[in-house]
């Protein structure tokens, strides 16, 4: 390497450091904000976020920046660098060709809204009051169109925000995709719900205690390799894994006393992020390169460790034994199949979060609709709890009874989070490629699950993702790891299978 290059990409690799200190800071605030911070103190507090966000923004769009990516990226330098390089300068780049249009007041006033919406959202949603919450999300989509037009519209304004989440992603292929994977699903729903022998679980629903829940909880993390030397597990309104830097993930979880599998899924969910998180090469440290490629992958790693591990009959083979010793007098007299069924059963429900693996990808279809409605179409925000309940009663059958079931329950738009969602849905697909391949690797699999040895799986996980952090994009990781792109039929395949021998159709 050159020495100007060398200099160059030392000065480019601090400033990159530097940015990710004030984005750390942030995440800590947000972790805070989210975990109990004091209500009169999250005005100031959002305001603090909005200044530092803004000072990480500015070193991000700087001239300094433009300096050394315009000289890192000609073609002659890039040949110095490894292929990591490359890809770390192509990134960077990218993102500040995108950010460098947006004004810092314009980003500063979204950085504060934003964080100041998701606190009060919290209350908004525990009153059901969407007339409350609307003038914040009314703003946040507002701002979220102006930036549209800032970066420029791809095929449709909504495209411009898939990108972000899931790069190259359109509304015409996941319009192919979910049609595809809603053909297969109708029926299936339909024979289930015609099956004469439905699981039942009133065993589930007593009250549980939240101490012995949370005691469980770490244990089945410190099983599936969670580190907790490297992270640790809090109670939020919503569950979310959040990355301060990466020896320091920190995921949460809701309980409800009378559902104990709630906060069981929801910390499998969870550290299955922070494992993807914990265990990116370290090489990457101090970068962007250091976090999940795309959020589809992100939640092909939550959802495979939710269900395909979690909701397995192998997992609860192991597991119900010492959730009975934590439970003694709720699931003594209950066997392990009835719970095995209890667990896995099919029924239209209101609240995303809660849903079995069937109907969950409605849930998901319902608001990538809505989505697309508003930022294609102009749905007035005045609207949204009028549209979301007519589309759980077409698509669910149900209709909510306040719009803290409904419209308000998901914390995303208050942090506008607009294009994630899809996410959800696709990392469903991409778990069921990958747990497929991955099955053809290890034929040891169900036995590993089975003893609780969950280190073989884990290994091979970050061996073919976990590892690259955003080196590889999401096309690029489920090619190397499957031999084949995106295809829905695995999920579809995995979902009739195990649903044929749970219902018997």
């Amino acid at each position: 390497m050159k020495q100007q290059t060398a200099d160059t990409w030392k000065s480019f690799l601090e400033l990159l450091r530097k940015i990710k200190s004030y984005h750390e800071a942030v995440a800590l605030m947000h972790w805070d904000l989210r975990t109990g911070a004091p209500r009169k103190g999250a005005e100031v507090r959002s305001e603090t976020i909005g200044v530092l966000s803004t000072e990480a923004f500015k070193l991000q769009t700087s001239r300094e920046m433009g300096e050394y990516l315009s000289y890192l990226h000609h073609d002659t330098v890039l040949g110095e660098l490894d292929e990591t390089g490359r890809r770390l300068v192509k990134l960077v780049k990218e993102e500040y060709d995108r950010n460098v249009k947006i004004p810092p007041d314009k980003f500063k006033e979204y950085a504060e809204l934003t964080a100041h919406a998701e606190t009060l959202w919290e209350d908004f949603k525990e009153n059901g009051d969407f007339a409350g919450f609307e003038p914040y999300l009314t703003r946040i989509v507002a701002l979220t169109q102006e930036f549209i037009d800032y970066w420029g519209p791809k095929e449709t304004r909504y495209d411009t925000l898939l990108d972000m989440y899931e790069p190259d992603l359109t509304v015409k292929k996941l319009d192919q995709v979910f049609g595809e994977l809603r053909d297969r699903l109708v029926p299936l729903v339909d024979k289930i719900t015609a099956a004469p022998h439905k699981p039942q679980a009133p065993f589930l629903n007593q009250l549980y205690d939240k101490a012995q829940q949370e005691k469980y909880g770490k244990f089945l993390l410190e099983q599936i390799g969670y580190d907790f030397e490297a992270g640790r597990l809090d109670e939020s309104v919503h569950p979310f894994e959040i990355t301060l830097n990466q020896g320091d993930v920190r995921i949460t979880t809701n309980y409800l006393q009378d559902d104990v599998t709630s906060s069981i899924f929801s910390v499998l969910h969870e550290g299955g992020h922070a494992l993807y998180e914990q265990n990116i090469g370290k090489e990457l440290n101090g970068t962007p390169l250091s976090e999940g490629t795309s959020m589809g992958i992100h939640e092909s790693q939550s959802r495979f460790w939710e269900n395909f591990v979690g909701r397995s009959r192998a997992f609860w083979e192991r597991y119900y034994g010492d959730l009975q010793q934590h439970f003694p007098d709720h699931l003594k007299d209950v066997t392990l199949d009835d719970f095995y069924r209890a667990v896995n059963r099919v029924e239209n429900s209101l609240i995303r979060i809660e849903a079995d693996e069937l109907t969950y990808n409605l849930h998901i279809i319902i608001r990538y609709e809505i989505e697309k409605m508003i930022f294609n179409e102009n749905l007035p925000i005045s609207e949204l709890p009028k549209v979301w309940n007519e589309k759980y009663k077409t698509y669910l059958g149900l209709t909510p009874p306040n719009d803290g079931l409904g419209v308000l329950q998901d914390v995303h738009w208050s942090g506008g989070s607009f294009g994630y969602f899809p996410s959800y849905a696709l990392g469903n697909m991409y778990a069921a490629q990958i747990a497929h391949t991955l099955k053809k690797e290890l034929p040891q699999f169900e036995g590993f699950v089975k003893e609780g040895n969950f280190k073989p799986i884990k290994e091979w996980l970050t061996d073919k993702i976990y590892k690259h952090g955003k080196a590889l994009k999401p096309a690029e990781i489920i090619k190397s790891v499957t031999g084949e792109d995106l295809n829905p039929d695995y999920l579809a395949d995995y979902l009739e299978e195990k649903y044929k021998e749970i219902y018997g159709h």
